[in-house]
C-alpha cells in the first residue's frame, strides 16, 4: 500500500532568537523563531529564571502584536479637530522639529509648562531621567492609578512589598493567602508557584470579592465586601494578639515594635520615636534596663519597657499596638457584619495561622550573622506567606490595609524567613534609602533632583513658597502627602482646570487617557477637545506616543509612533523593575529581534535625539552633539554614578569582566543576548534570607552595587512619617495645611495601621452596590482586545451580577440592566455568578472599544457589546458643598480610589449596543482590513 509521507517533525524556524516578553509584568523569557526574517512562532525558554520555559496565552499571541493592522505607520500631524482623528503622515525631522519648537521655549522660559507622564513603558528610570534634566517637576508613570499604595506602604513598613519587589517562599511555604489579586501580574510564576504548593499538600487561601482565577484554585475562598479588607486583617491581628500567637523574639529584634514613643503630650515631638543624638531609634536593653541604641552590640530590646523621665512615661510601639489591637473594635463579632464574614470563619482562619506559623515551624541548619554581630546557628522558619495585589490597594483606604497586612505578617515574625514573603534584590531597601521628591525649576536648567521619592515629614513636600502644589498632579502636597508614584489620573482634570495651574503641553507614552485608563472617560474626552473664550485648546498642545491606533491617538496633536516590543531595545533594570528572584538579583534587556517594517522609532531613543535636540544636559556632551546615538547605546554607556549603570552583568573590571559594579563595557548588549537576554548573579548561601538585618547579603548587596554601605534597618510597624504629618496638623511647626486639610491628615495618617470607611459618602442607601473590574489573565495593557488570538477569549464582557443580585431584578442570563453611580450611567448585558460576594457586581476591564479606535470593525462586538464601568467613575469625589474639589483618591498617597464605585441596578430592555455608544473616531490607519491571513517561509 502506498502510504503518505507525513513530516512528523516540520521545521519550526530558521533561526531561534532569545527575548523578553512584554505581554504582561512578568518580563519572562521568550524564544522567538524566525523563518525568512518574520516571527514565526514564540514559546518560553526554559533557561530563564522567571518562567523557566513556562508561556501563557498572552505570550504567545505577541505574534499578532507585530502583525497588528492597528500598528501606527508613520509620525503624524492633526489636520482636523481634536477627537476627529483627522491626521497626515510627516517625516521624522518634522516631528522631532515640531516636538522641539514647543518644547524649547517652555524649557528655556517656565519648565513646569511641561507635563510629561508615561504609562507601563517600564523604563521610568530612563523617562524620569529625561524629564529631570528637561527641569519639569511633572513627571510620572502609571502606579498612582494603578498600586502605589501596594508599593508605598510596604516600602514604609519593611522596605519591599509584594510582585517586583518580593515573593512567597514556594519552596517552604505550607500556607499561601492571597488579597485582592486579579491574574494579569506576575501570572506565570504565582501558576507555576500555586502547583508547586499544592503538589506538597500547602493550603491556598483566596480573599477577594470575586473568585476567577487563583481565588478559584483555592482550597478556601472567602468572599470578602470591598474596601473592608483592613478591617478583616486587623481582626486577624487582634485574634493573634489575644492567644498570644506571635513572634515575640523577631519582634523584639528586627522591627521598631521595642523602640519608645515619646509620650510627653505637651512637646512637638509627641508621638515621635525617642532618638540618641545620632538619631538611632532609642529601646530599653533588657539585661542592662537602660536605653540604648536599637543597633548597639549585645542589645536585647525589651517590648514592654517603659520610660520614665522628667515626670513623662514613654511606651514602646508594642505597648501602642497592644492598646490598639487588643479593643473590642477589631474582635470578629464586631467586624463580621461590615466585612461579610462571620465571626466563627474569622476566628477558624486566624487559628490555622496561628497554628501553621507556630506548630508547623521549622528551621533551616544554616548560620548566620545579624547587624548587631550575634551569630545565629539556624534560621527559623515560618511556613506562612502572603500576597496581594490592586483588590486592596485601589481604594480610599488602600494604604492603611496595605500597612495592616504587613504588619499581619510581621507580628507572625514571617518576613524574610524560610517558608514566608521573602525580598528580591535590589530590595529591601527602607524608605529613608530612597530619594525625596524634587520641584525646584530653574529656567533652562535641570530639575534639582529626582521627582518621586518619599517624603518623611512637612519639609519634604512638593510646594511652592506660597504653599500651592508645585506639581501639576499635587503629587507630594498636603492633600497627597506620600504619593510616591504621582497622580496620574489627576493630570488631565487639573490641567484643564488650572489648579494649580495652567500647562503647555502635555506628552504622554503609552496612557490611553481618552478611554480605560482615564477615570470619567467622558469628562476627560471633554477636558482634551475643550476651548477658551480665544478659541484655543485649554490644554494648548498633546504629543503622544504608542505603538498603536489607541482611543488616545485621536486626542493628540502630535504623534510619535512607537515600535512593538519586538522591535526595540529595553532594559530591565535594577535600577528600576528588574526581574530578580528571592535568591537572585537578575536584569535582562529586550532586543530587535526583527526590524520595523513601517516608519516608526523605539520611544526611549526618540527622547534620546529629543533631548539632544533641546540641549538637554543629560542628553548631549559638552560640545552640543547627541550623547546617545539611540536606547541600546543609553544602555551600555550612561552611568548612573561610576560603576553603576542600566545593567549589571558583564561590566567592566580592572582584571576583565565583572558583575555588578564596573565600568563600561561595549560589549555589554551582546553578551546579554548570547546568554538569552538576561543576567542572574545569585545570593552566596547563608546570605538569602533576613536580608535587612543579615550582614552576609548586606555586604553581597554592596558588592553588587544595590547599596554604597551596609543599610540594616528595623522594620516600621509604627511609620513615624506619618506622626509628622499629623502633628503639622495638630499645629506644630512651621509648614502647616490648610484648615480644610487638618483633621483629615489627623485621621487618615495615623501611624500604627487602622481602618476607615473608604466611601463614606456614597449614599448606601441610594448606590448600595459596589462595582468592580478585573483584568483578565489573557490581557495586560489595553491593546489585549485588539489581539486577533486573544480577542477569541474575551471578545465582549458582560456585567457579572450574583444570585442575589440577580433574583432581586428579575433577571436572567443575557438579560440588559441600567447601572447608575452618582456620576453617569450605563446599559450592559448581565450574567449570573454565584461564586461572587452578594453586593458586588464586577466585568472584566478594558474590553470595551470606542468604535474607530484599534484597527477594529465598527461593528466588532468590543465595540458593541463591550463596555467600560469608566463612565461611571470620576476623578473627583462628589461635591461637599464646601467649593473645593476632592479627588476620589487615597488621601495619603493619592492613588485612585477605583474600587469604591457605589451603584445601583435596575432591569433595562434589550439594546442592540451597551451603552452609552459613542460616534467613531477616524484611524489614521484604517479600520478592518478584512483578511489577517499571512504565511511566514515556505
Amino acid at each position: 500500500m502506498n502510504q503518505p509521507k507525513l513530516d512528523l517533525s516540520p521545521k519550526v524556524s530558521d533561526e531561534i532568537r532569545k527575548t523578553t516578553c512584554y505581554m504582561c509584568a512578568c518580563r519572562c523569557g521568550i524564544n522567538v523563531h524566525l523563518k525568512s526574517g518574520k516571527v514565526a512562532y514564540i514559546e518560553g525558554n526554559r533557561d530563564h529564571p522567571v518562567n523557566k520555559g513556562v508561556l501563557c496565552a498572552k505570550g504567545s499571541a505577541g505574534i499578532m502584536q507585530v502583525n497588528a493592522p492597528s500598528r501606527l505607520k508613520a509620525p503624524l500631524k492633526r489636520v482636523g479637530p481634536r477627537g476627529s482623528g483627522a491626521f497626515e503622515e510627516i517625516s521624522w525631522d518634522e516631528a522631532l522639529q515640531i516636538a522641539t519648537d514647543w518644547l524649547e521655549p517652555i524649557r528655556k522660559e517656565n519648565p513646569e509648562k511641561l507635563a510629561f507622564f508615561t504609562g507601563r513603558d517600564q523604563s521610568q528610570s530612563f523617562t524620569s531621567l529625561w524629564a529631570q534634566s528637561f527641569g519639569t517637576p511633572n513627571y510620572a508613570a502609571h502606579g498612582g492609578f494603578c498600586s502605589v499604595n501596594m508599593a508605598a506602604a510596604g516600602i514604609y513598613t519593611m522596605g519591599g512589598a509584594f510582585w517586583e519587589f518580593g515573593q512567597p517562599d514556594w519552596d517552604h511555604t505550607k500556607l499561601f493567602m492571597l488579597f485582592g489579586v486579579a491574574e494579569d501580574h506576575d501570572s506565570n510564576p504565582i501558576k507555576m508557584g500555586i502547583g508547586k504548593i499544592k503538589a506538597r499538600g500547602a493550603r491556598v487561601v483566596g480573599v477577594n470579592p470575586i473568585r476567577t482565577g487563583y481565588n478559584a484554585v483555592a482550597d478556601d475562598w472567602v468572599g470578602i465586601t470591598p474596601g473592608t479588607d483592613g478591617l478583616f486583617i486587623l481582626s486577624l491581628v487582634h485574634c493573634l494578639m489575644k492567644a498570644g500567637k506571635i513572634d515575640l523574639n523577631y519582634l523584639a529584634q528586627f522591627t521598631n515594635a521595642p523602640c519608645l514613643v515619646n509620650g510627653d503630650e505637651k512637646s512637638s515631638d509627641f508621638g515621635l520615636l525617642l532618638r540618641d543624638d545620632d538619631g538611632k531609634e532609642l529601646v530599653i536593653d533588657r539585661a542592662t534596663g537602660k536605653l540604648a541604641p536599637f543597633d548597639q552590640k549585645g542589645v536585647k530590646p525589651d517590648l514592654a519597657a517603659t520610660h520614665r523621665h522628667a515626670g513623662i512615661s514613654h511606651r514602646t510601639v508594642m505597648q501602642h499596638m497592644a492598646e490598639r489591637y487588643l479593643t473590642d473594635e477589631y474582635a470578629p463579632e464586631t467586624v463580621a457584619e461590615k466585612v461579610g464574614i462571620s465571626a466563627k470563619r474569622i476566628r477558624t482562619l486566624a487559628g490555622e495561622i496561628a497554628r501553621v506559623a507556630f506548630d508547623e515551624a521549622f528551621e533551616l541548619d544554616q548560620e548566620w550573622t545579624d547587624f548587631r554581630g550575634e551569630t545565629h546557628k539556624t534560621m527559623q522558619g515560618r511556613p506562612v506567606s502572603f500576597h496581594a495585589m490592586r483588590g486592596i490597594s485601589a481604594h480610599a483606604n488602600g494604604f492603611q490595609t496595605c500597612r495592616a497586612l504587613h504588619v499581619l505578617q510581621i507580628i507572625l515574625g514571617s518576613v524574610e524567613v524560610p517558608g514566608g514573603f521573602r525580598f528580591k534584590p535590589p530590595y529591601p531597601k527602607p524608605a529613608t534609602a530612597h530619594p525625596k521628591p524634587h520641584c525646584k525649576v530653574t529656567p533652562d536648567a535641570p530639575l534639582d533632583g529626582p521627582h518621586l521619592g518619599f517624603t518623611h515629614g512637612p519639609d519634604d513636600l512638593a510646594l511652592k513658597e506660597d504653599g500651592t502644589p508645585a506639581r501639576i498632579d499635587k503629587a507630594f502636597s498636603w492633600e497627597n502627602p506620600m504619593s510616591s508614584h504621582g497622580l496620574m489620573h489627576m493630570v488631565i482634570s487639573n490641567a484643564y482646570a488650572g489648579d494649580p495651574y495652567k500647562i503647555d503641553t502635555l506628552f504622554m507614552y503609552m496612557a490611553n487617557m481618552s478611554w480605560n485608563s482615564s477615570m470619567n472617560t467622558g469628562g476627560v474626552m471633554k477636558m482634551l477637545t475643550d476651548k477658551d473664550e480665544s478659541g484655543e485648546y485649554v490644554i494648548p498642545r498633546i504629543i503622544y506616543s504608542d505603538a498603536y491606533s489607541s482611543e488616545m491617538v485621536a486626542y493628540a496633536d502630535l504623534i510619535l509612533p512607537d515600535t512593538t516590543y519586538l522591535e526595540r531595545h529595553d532594559c530591565i533594570s535594577l535600577l528600576d523593575r528588574p526581574i530578580c528572584e528571592a535568591d537572585a538579583a537578575a536584569d535582562a534587556i529586550r532586543w530587535p529581534v526583527i526590524e520595523p517594517d513601517r516608519d516608526v522609532r523605539g520611544f526611549q531613543s526618540v527622547l534620546c535625539e529629543l533631548g539632544a535636540k533641546l540641549g538637554l544636559p543629560a542628553f548631549t556632551n559638552d560640545d552640543g552633539s547627541q550623547k546617545y546615538a539611540d536606547y541600546a547605546d543609553y544602555i551600555v554607556n550612561h552611568e548612573r554614578k561610576p560603576g553603576i549603570g542600566p545593567l549589571a552583568g558583564w561590566r567592566m573590571g580592572e582584571k576583565g569582566l565583572t558583575n555588578g559594579r564596573g565600568g563600561v563595557n561595549e560589549g555589554q548588549l551582546d553578551s546579554y543576548i548570547k546568554n538569552g537576554g538576561f543576567f542572574v548573579e545569585h545570593i552566596p548561601e547563608g546570605a538569602n534570607y533576613y536580608k535587612p538585618w543579615n550582614s552576609g547579603y548586606q555586604d553581597w548587596a554592596v558588592g553588587m552595587g544595590l547599596f554604597d554601605s551596609p543599610q540594616p534597618y528595623l522594620f516600621s510597624l509604627y511609620v513615624e512619617p506619618m506622626r509628622r504629618f499629623q502633628l503639622a496638623a495638630e499645629g506644630h511647626g512651621d509648614r502647616q495645611p490648610p484648615d480644610h486639610l487638618r483633621d483629615r491628615i489627623k485621621h487618615a495618617m495615623d501611624p500604627l495601621p487602622m481602618w476607615y470607611d473608604p466611601a463614606p459618602d456614597n449614599k448606601s442607601e441610594e448606590y448600595p452596590i459596589t462595582a468592580l473590574t478585573q483584568r483578565p489573565m489573557a490581557m495586560y495593557h489595553s491593546w489585549g482586545s485588539q489581539n486577533a488570538w486573544l480577542r477569541q477569549l474575551h471578545g465582549h464582557n458582560p456585567l457579572y451580577l450574583p444570585t442575589k443580585l440577580m433574583r432581586e431584578n428579575d433577571l436572567v442570563d443575557g438579560d440588559w440592566a441600567r447601572v447608575t453611580s452618582p456620576h453617569g450611567e450605563i446599559t450592559v448585558p448581565v450574567l449570573e455568578m454565584a461564586a461572587l460576594n452578594e453586593n458586588t457586581v464586577w466585568t472584566w476591564n478594558a474590553i470595551g472599544k470606542r468604535k474607530g479606535a484599534w484597527a477594529l470593525d465598527e461593528n466588532a462586538p468590543e465595540a458593541t457589546k463591550g463596555f467600560l464601568l469608566n463612565h461611571l467613575i470620576h476623578e473627583l469625589l462628589p461635591p461637599k458643598g464646601d467649593g473645593l474639589r476632592w479627588a476620589n483618591s487615597d488621601p495619603i498617597t493619592g492613588q485612585a480610589a477605583w474600587f469604591d464605585l457605589k451603584v445601583r441596578i435596575e432591569k433595562a430592555d434589550p439594546q442592540s449596543e451597551s451603552q452609552p455608544s459613542l460616534p467613531p473616531i477616524e484611524s489614521p490607519v484604517g479600520n478592518d482590513p478584512g483578511d489577517l491571513v499571512w504565511k511566514v517561509g515556505k
